[in-house]
């Protein structure tokens, strides 16, 4: 199998390039497909794919940067592995299902594989430290080898400016059946019929949901349909779980305070447990907006948020 070109990339514009990704699904669409991003919602996906996401281009200094270092990362890669790369400038997509699509960062010479190039904070280098690789990039990689037949892709990455790891990842049937599954249901029931996914609880719907509808439309009001009802009572019971399991959490921790007294440390078999002394410090914003009244005002800043309540 030899994936097909959906277009040349060497003189595509920014703009450009994000028309033609909309044609199909991406390797860094797939983990939000998947339900395993924490920087992508599937409905997010589903927005972007028909024009409709609120800020078109997220890119920003981290992304800038990332895609600036590329070149780096590759060469590192060539002189750690002896392994030599070239770039394949084309978006490219699946023989069979041409809604997959691969925007790879380099192939390597002489073989079927490629390579992924990444860069990471400090703050992610735990993600990194084990031989296992974060879900969202062995999945993007597994597209990939969807997309070009490949047997296997390897994943380079940038830690914190200063750490360079390498991993190599092998094709898995499987989980590539799966990927082509969801994709093609997404791609063809979603998209295609241009039919919403449901929001879900993830950070990146959070800040969707903030993006679409930043503010509300004042002394507006609408009926909610019935499944609404639902929901909401769903929510109530969860109130009531979270009270008891919050009150489950104090008992067994005062019953472990119990047991170490005025012990700053203690230990099982398996855990350490400290219960220190520290001094702690609290601002009294409410008693410095009461007695200086204008610092307060100069050193406040308002912002605009909508407050979810029901009653």
């Amino acid at each position: 199998m030899q994936a097909k070109t959906l277009i040349q990339t060497v003189d595509l514009s920014r703009e450009e390039w994000l028309e033609a990704r909309r044609l199909g699904i991406g390797g860094s669409d797939v983990s939000a497909i998947a339900g395993l991003s924490k920087w992508k919602s599937l409905v997010g996906v589903y927005l972007d794919k028909l024009g409709q996401t609120p800020h078109e281009d997220l890119a920003g200094e981290a992304a800038y940067w990332g895609n600036v270092m590329k070149d780096i990362v590759a060469k590192e890669f060539t002189v750690r592995t002896g392994l030599k790369v070239r770039r394949r400038n084309a978006i490219l997509k699946h023989p069979d299902y041409p809604f997959m699509l691969a925007n790879v960062d380099r192939f390597i010479i002489g073989k079927r594989e490629g390579l992924l190039c990444k860069t990471t904070s400090e703050y992610l280098k735990g993600e990194w430290d084990c031989e296992e690789i974060p879900t969202a990039y062995k999945l993007q990689c597994q597209h990939y080898m969807a997309v070009t037949g490949f047997t296997a892709w390897h994943i380079a990455v940038l830690v914190g400016g200063n750490k360079f790891v390498h991993k190599k990842i092998d094709r898995d049937e499987a989980l590539i059946t799966y990927l082509i599954n969801i994709e093609k249901d997404f791609w063809e029931n979603n998209v295609l019929k241009q039919i919403p996914p449901p929001f879900d609880g993830t950070e990146a719907s959070v800040d969707l949901l903030k993006a679409l509808y930043p503010e509300s439309d004042y002394d507006t009001e609408i009926h909610l349909p019935s499944e609404v009802e639902t929901l909401i009572d769903s929510l109530d019971q969860i109130k009531v779980d979270l009270t008891e399991l919050q009150t489950k959490e104090k008992e067994y921790k005062n019953k472990i305070k119990a047991f170490m007294g005025v012990n700053e440390k203690a230990f099982t078999a398996t855990r350490k447990v400290s219960w220190k002394s520290i001094d702690v410090t609290r601002f009294d914003s409410k008693r410095l907006k009461e007695e200086e009244p204008e610092l307060f005002k100069k050193y406040s800043n308002t912002t605009s948020e909508r407050r979810f309540l029901i009653k």
